[in-house]
């Protein structure tokens, strides 16, 4: 035995070892951490001060604008004050305020169910409502680019997994059609893709679900709610395929602007859920705070036509004013509120993100495993009280990083 062997130490860490590495060395360059940025202060959904300097937000998903929101704010306070801080109990329990029934309410009303469900996150509602209706023996299939509180759930579920290439119709069809005929399928897709920001073609999927026995379809709309279709529904809506569609699961940290996660159905036994859902029976509830802001912001959504016709002005615009640059995009057209500027490598995409900090614009680094393999990628998520001059502007310093590291000519 070597020397070197006899005093290499292993633990439970030493996986993450390749990982530790590369950060190092990435660090080593002087680039800041991209994983690490403070918000100083927040002045506005598009305006923050980073390291004391006053910075465009296009790295949240603050797609309506709502954080902000003055009737939003004051619902928060008011029951911060009636209410208290938070509940300290599971909804089953001692955690379902009048606050909580509210918000259900609010999401039966926006999105004209019989059914909806809150969790404290997003992630949670898809951990939640996928690991309780597909169990052992059960099958889910799945984009292969499907986020990955939707691959966790299928995990604690321990059913099946099958996945089909991305937004490919036709293999979903050949999937579904290799599994036997009596099994229970749950199909999951996603609306709007958060790493590319490309759409599902929902009506040709759901044709091709229906053509196999015993499935049921949901359909996650995260990014989609608050600026697809007239309601603000989400892609399902705008595709026209809502009576197709079994269950909707969506999130308040996105268009709503707050945090929580949520399930909205019209199955007739969708309330046993609550006494079987294992992340909803064993989670607290979210604060009486929280959920105040949240129906109060969904209520507002009801009624945003104008901001959505905005944000997809600003949309339209960076998208053509990037391509324009000649930097690649993760679309050809404009698709959502989210455009995904793709990089050759690592060195590159952080040389890019660095350099628009320091010029005063936040965007998202995403490298693998959140995105496709071998995809590097700055990720801007548009809002709809970005400005006219905070679009022109946000170019310009898009043109600026771009010569600055050679992504562009």
């Amino acid at each position: 035995m070597t020397d070197a062997t006899a005093t290499e130490t292993r633990d439970l860490f030493s996986k993450f070892d390749p990982l530790i590495n590369e950060r190092e060395a990435l660090l080593a360059t002087g680039v800041r951490d991209p994983y690490a940025i403070v918000m100083d202060q927040v002045l506005s959904p598009t305006r923050a001060i980073i390291k004391g300097k006053e910075t465009i937000l296009l790295g949240t998903y603050n797609y309506m604008g709502m954080t902000f929101d003055p009737d939003v704010v004051a619902a928060g306070k008011k029951a911060l004050d009636e209410f208290g801080a938070g509940t300290t109990g599971s909804r089953v329990l001692n955690g379902t305020y009048q606050g909580h029934k509210e918000v259900e309410d609010a999401l039966k009303e926006f999105y004209g169910t019989s059914g909806a469900m809150v969790f404290s996150t997003g992630y949670q509602a898809n951990l939640g409502i996928i690991s309780t209706l597909a169990g052992k023996g059960d099958y889910v299939v799945l984009d292969a680019d499907s986020h990955a509180s939707i691959y966790d759930g299928c995990g604690l579920g321990n059913a099946e997994i099958v996945r089909f290439r991305h937004n490919s119709v036709e293999d979903l069809d050949k999937r579904l059609g290799r599994l036997p005929a009596d099994a229970l399928k749950l199909v999951v897709l996603e609306g709007v893709y958060s790493m590319l920001g490309d759409v599902a073609p929902l009506p040709d999927m759901v044709a091709a679900i229906r053509k196999h026995p015993n499935c049921m379809i949901l359909c996650d709309e995260a990014h989609g709610m608050g600026f697809f279709g007239p309601n603000g529904r989400g892609a399902y809506e705008e595709q026209g395929v809502e009576g197709e569609i079994d269950f909707v699961v969506g999130t308040f940290s996105k268009s709503v602007g707050t945090v929580g996660g949520f399930c909205v159905s019209n199955h007739p036994k969708f309330e046993i859920l609550r006494l079987v859902c294992r992340p909803y029976v064993f989670t607290a509830s979210l604060p009486p705070s929280v959920v105040a802001t949240a129906a109060t912001s969904i209520r507002k959504l009801m009624h945003a036509g104008e901001k959505r016709a905005h944000l997809w002005k600003n949309s339209q615009r960076l998208h053509k004013g990037l391509s324009d640059l000649g930097f690649k995009l993760g679309s050809e057209t404009p698709q959502s509120a989210i455009i995904a500027v793709i990089l050759s490598d690592q060195m590159q995409a952080v040389a890019m993100w660095q350099t628009l900090l320091e010029l005063g614009l936040y965007v998202n680094m995403a490298r693998p495993p959140a995105t496709p393999a071998g995809t590097f990628l700055l990720r801007c998520s548009l809002c709809a009280e970005h400005s006219d001059d905070q679009v022109t502007q946000i170019i310009g310093m898009f043109e600026a990083a771009g010569k600055a590291t050679g992504a562009i000519g």
